[in-house]
């Protein structure tokens, strides 16, 4: 017997799809009212004139902007594998030892006020350190900052996995070390690729901290777009937007085949 839904379940999930439409219009309306007037022939957002790749074309000969998406792909190259190497040993030892100490160790960066840790490194790199402000302490910071959810991301897939797993290796006389590459790793590499990607997001697109510890001279993505809007958001950053939400975009897409292909191959 098929039970129908009454009016008042038609009703709020009715509802429920209105608000997850507004929610969504509002994310993302604005996303592509950026990617529309890149291609403006205007140098004004006011209103649309016609269709064109001049921006582009003036993106790429702006040597700046270059120099500059250059400094920050290599700061969130690093970082990312820093932090996702980092992170993944925090996550392992947060698990497997369960000292709160370690917790909060991994965790505050996360939980800190940016413009509080962008401080307290600053002060790090200059007064304890003594140290020339530039791409390296960049690095350092974002590092410092991405590890932390490197590790929440890895802990959370392991807390999901049967720990009987590790016990029947145990138990067929496999070492730790076998035991983490051939069962461990494999288990948790989704998760690992999952914080690899959201380090190289958070590192790539951050302003505050890399505001604080840049040094003089090496222009950075976020940096520049700043001064750049400074004056007008003009369809040249518009332009640079719309090429960073596509290497998100990218990203994602990888992560997602990624994920689709580790979870076939542990299904077969």
């Amino acid at each position: 017997m098929l039970i129908r839904p009454s009016g008042s379940m038609r009703s709020h999930r009715t509802a429920l799809w209105i608000a997850s439409i507004l929610v969504y219009a509002f994310l993302y309306i604005p996303l592509i009212i950026v990617v529309v007037f890149s291609f403006n022939d205007s140098k004004l957002n006011a209103e649309w004139v016609g269709f064109t790749f001049d921006w582009y074309k003036a993106l790429f000969d702006n040597h700046e902007m270059l120099l500059a998406a250059r400094n920050s792909l290599i700061i969130a190259l690093s970082a990312s594998s820093l932090a996702t190497l980092l992170g993944t040993m925090a996550g392992l030892a947060i698990h497997r030892y369960k000292l709160k100490v370690l917790s909060i160790l991994a965790f505050t960066p996360v939980a800190m006020p940016e413009i509080l840790l962008g401080v307290s490194l600053l002060l790090l790199f200059l007064q304890v350190l003594n140290m020339t402000l530039g791409m390296l302490s960049i690095i350092i910071a974002h590092t410092t900052f991405c590890i932390g959810f490197v590790a929440i991301i890895v802990r959370a897939r392991l807390q999901g996995m049967d720990e009987s797993i590790f016990e029947a290796a145990r138990d067929l006389g496999a070492t730790p070390w076998q035991t983490f590459h051939q069962i461990t790793l494999p288990l948790i590499r989704p998760a690992i690729v999952a914080g690899a990607l959201m380090s190289f997001t958070l590192s790539i697109d951050d302003f505050v901290i890399t505001f604080f510890t840049k040094g003089v001279g090496e222009p950075i993505l976020p940096i520049q777009i700043y001064t750049m809007i400074k004056v007008a958001v003009t369809p040249e950053v518009n332009a640079i937007s719309t090429l960073l939400m596509l290497l998100t975009l990218t990203l994602i897409l990888i992560a997602t085949r990624f994920d689709a292909h580790a979870l076939h191959g542990k299904s077969k």
